[in-house]
């Protein structure tokens, strides 16, 4: 893993323009590597590295949920904390239409749209989070104070 400092992702861009310190991490992506083995590689607890997750909802919004890459999401809380009766996960061929962002480099950072983003509850335990950069192989550390400055969000239990 290397800290990179020549290219720089949108999500990057954005936190600049913001004036928000952040750290970012680079490495060698693979395709069936999982959150919790990124985490390893950033040297970090699995339970500061957060996943992006997209929703689509029966009345056709859409809900952006923001979780501990070791946990899963539970459509039942998640749906509740977005007053829906249900949501399911938005296909992933649907993703990069919606977002931008592509199946594992999905940020709540810079999405073509704004949605109503919620990040698990956990987050309130810590000084800091990661999660993507935007792209595939690219990482973010962004402390969570700040985060409120570049995208609005609530917090809630949303995991199994």
């Amino acid at each position: 893993m290397a800290k990179n400092q020549e290219e720089k992702t949108n999500v990057m861009r954005l936190l600049s323009q913001k004036k928000i310190e952040y750290k970012s991490y680079s490495y060698e992506p693979d395709a069936t590597m999982t959150g919790t083995q990124i985490a390893g590689i950033l040297g970090e607890d699995p339970k500061k590295v957060f996943k992006t997750l997209v929703t689509d909802s029966k009345s056709g919004e859409h809900y952006v949920f923001v979780i501990p890459v070791e946990r899963e999401l539970d459509l039942k809380k998640a749906a509740k904390a977005v007053s829906e009766k249900s949501i399911s996960m938005l296909p992933q061929k649907e993703l990069l239409p919606l977002t931008g962002y592509v199946h594992g480099g999905c940020s709540p950072i810079g999405m073509k749209k704004t949605f109503a983003t919620v990040i698990h509850e956990e987050v309130n335990g810590f000084d800091s989070i990661f999660f993507s950069a935007g792209k595939v192989g690219f990482q973010v550390e962004v402390p969570v104070k700040e985060l409120s400055k570049v995208i609005r969000f609530t917090t809630a239990d949303v995991c199994e």
